[in-house]
C-alpha cells in the first residue's frame, strides 16, 4: 500500500481522501505517537491546532480535535492562522505537538493535515511512519477527568504578529507595499503586521470566503499584484499561498522577483551583518545557476539538497546554518523560524529596501538568472534515470558543451511516470536545444515497452 504521508504531511480531496473518519484517526494516532513523553510524567500532553481558510478546514479541525481530546490531549484551537504561526506558537506555548490543517498553495476543494513536533519542528519521515502504523491499532480513551480539554487560543494572532515585528532591524515608514494574501490564512495577521511596522499597505486577496483560497491570486497567479502595484505607484509588492509559507515578490515595475532572487538579497544582506553563519546559503538543486555564480563571487557557499523544504530544513539544522529556502519561495530564517514563513520573508525584504534605500529591483539584480527549460518526459521507466548508460553519455556530452555557463538536470517524478529534464545555459536558444535534444534521448531510451504499458 503506499504511503499516506507524502512530502508535506496528508493531503488530498477533502471528503474524498481526506475525510473526517481519517483525520479523527489520525489525531488518535499522533496523540499516542507524539503525546507519550508528558503522558508520562503523569501530566496531559498539549497540542496547537491551527487552520486556513478552507470551508472544509472547519469540519476536519473539529474531527483532529475530537481525536486529540478524546485521547487525553489538552487542544489549544488557534483558529485561520498561517504555517508558520502553527510552528512558532507551539514552541512559544511549549506544547508537546501542533497541526496544521492546509493544502497550502492547492485549490479550495483540496485540504491536507501537517503534524509538527516540540518546538514546531517538522516531523522526520520515522515519526511520521509511526503514525501511519498506529493508525488502526486502539486508541488511548482515558475517561472521567483524564480527557483532554479544548479551550480557544485568543491570543495566537497577536502573539505571532509581536514575534514578527521583533524580527526588524528599523521600522518601514516611507514604504508602501502592495500585499497578495491568496484569499487564505495570511489575510488579517500580514496587513496587519505590515501596517503596524509603518509602511502604508494597499491589500488584495484578503477576502476569504472558504472557497476562494489561491483562486487567481496568490503567489502562484502574480498577475494581479503585478497590476495592482503599478497601479497604485507601489514600492513593490508580497505575495503568500494560502497558509503563508512562501513569498514571491514583484517590483515597483511588476517585474517578478523570485524566490532565489529574494534569497541573494537575504544572503548578502546577512553576509554584510555577521549573521549569515559559515557564509553558507542552502538550497535545492532546482535554484538557478546564476543564483550560485552571484553568491561565489561574493564569498558564499551554497549547500544544495534534494526538493523539498524539508530538506532544506534537515541541511540547515544539521550545519547549524541561518538561511535556506527554494525557487518557489519557501524560504528559512532558522533564527526566527522552523519552518518557511511568507510573512517573515517579506518583512525582510522590506526591511532591506528601507535601510539601504534601493529599489527591490536595484537589489534583484545582485544576480542574473541564466535561462532555463525544463521539459517533462512522459510514459518512460523513471526507474533507470540513472543508470542507463546511453542517457549518461548525453547528459556528459551536454555539461561538457555547457561548461561554466550552464548545468543539466534529470529528475525522476515522486509520483508519476515521467522524467524531468532541465537545462539552464547563457541563452534561451541554447538551453532550447540541449533540453529537446535530452528530452528526446531521454523518451527513446526510457520508453517502456508497449505489452507493459498496457
Amino acid at each position: 500500500m503506499a504511503r499516506l504521508f507524502g512530502t508535506d504531511g496528508v493531503r488530498g480531496l477533502a471528503n474524498g481522501l481526506l475525510t473526517a473518519e481519517l483525520a479523527l484517526q489520525l489525531a488518535q494516532a499522533a496523540a499516542v505517537v507524539l503525546g507519550h513523553e508528558r503522558a508520562e510524567n503523569g501530566t496531559r500532553p498539549r497540542a496547537v491546532v491551527a487552520r486556513d481558510p478552507r470551508a472544509s478546514g472547519e469540519f476536519i479541525a473539529a474531527a483532529v480535535e475530537a481525536g486529540l481530546s478524546s485521547s487525553g490531549i489538552d487542544v489549544y484551537d488557534a483558529g485561520v492562522l498561517p504555517t508558520p504561526a502553527a510552528a512558532y506558537l507551539i514552541a512559544d506555548l511549549d506544547a508537546d505537538f501542533g497541526v496544521m490543517i492546509s493544502a497550502s498553495h492547492n485549490p479550495a476543494p483540496d485540504n491536507g493535515i501537517k503534524f509538527f513536533a516540540r518546538g514546531g519542528q517538522k516531523l522526520p519521515d520515522e515519526v511520521e511512519d509511526a503514525i501511519e502504523a498506529q493508525l488502526g491499532k486502539e486508541p488511548s480513551r482515558p475517561v472521567a477527568g483524564d480527557v483532554g480539554r479544548i479551550q480557544r487560543f485568543s491570543d495566537a494572532e497577536d502573539r505571532y504578529i509581536v514575534h514578527l515585528l521583533g524580527t526588524l532591524p528599523h521600522r518601514l515608514e516611507g514604504l508602501k507595499v502592495v500585499l497578495d494574501c491568496a484569499n487564505g490564512a495570511a489575510s488579517g495577521c500580514s496587513p496587519q503586521v505590515f501596517a503596524s511596522a509603518g509602511a502604508e499597505v494597499v491589500v488584495i486577496g484578503a477576502e476569504p470566503d472558504g472557497l476562494n483560497i489561491n483562486d487567481g491570486v496568490g503567489s502562484t497567479h502574480l498577475g494581479q499584484l503585478k497590476e495592482a502595484v503599478v497601479k497604485h505607484g507601489a514600492d513593490f509588492g508580497i505575495a503568500h499561498d494560502g497558509d503563508a509559507d512562501r513569498c514571491l515578490a514583484v517590483d515597483h515595475e511588476g517585474n517578478e522577483v523570485d524566490g532565489d532572487q529574494i534569497m541573494a538579497i537575504l544572503a548578502l544582506a546577512l553576509k554584510e551583518s555577521g549573521k549569515l553563519k559559515d557564509d553558507v546559503l542552502v538550497a535545492t538543486v532546482m535554484s538557478n545557476l546564476g543564483l550560485k555564480i552571484a553568491l561565489r563571487d561574493a564569498g558564499i557557499t551554497i549547500r544544495e539538497t534534494a526538493v523539498g523544504d524539508r530538506y532544506v530544513l534537515e541541511a540547515m539544522r544539521d550545519g547549524g546554518f541561518s538561511l535556506g529556502g527554494e525557487q518557489s519561495g519557501h524560504v528559512i530564517f532558522s533564527d526566527y523560524a522552523t519552518t518557511g514563513d511568507g510573512v517573515l520573508t517579506g518583512l525582510q525584504i522590506a526591511a532591506q529596501v528601507a535601510g539601504t534605500g534601493r529599489t527591490l529591483q536595484d537589489l534583484a539584480r545582485a544576480m542574473t538568472k541564466l535561462p532555463q527549460l525544463m521539459i517533462n518526459v512522459k510514459g518512460v521507466d523513471k526507474s533507470r534515470a540513472a543508470t542507463d548508460e546511453g542517457v549518461a553519455a548525453a547528459v556528459a556530452a551536454a555539461e561538457l558543451e555547457l561548461g561554466d555557463t550552464g548545468r543539466v538536470l534529470l529528475r525522476p517524478s515522486g509520483t508519476e511516470a515521467l522524467v524531468r529534464v532541465m537545462v539552464e545555459a547563457s541563452d534561451m536558444e541554447t538551453a532550447t536545444r540541449i533540453c529537446t535534444e535530452l528530452a528526446g534521448v531521454v523518451e527513446d531510451r526510457l520508453a517502456i515497452p508497449r505489452e507493459l504499458a498496457l
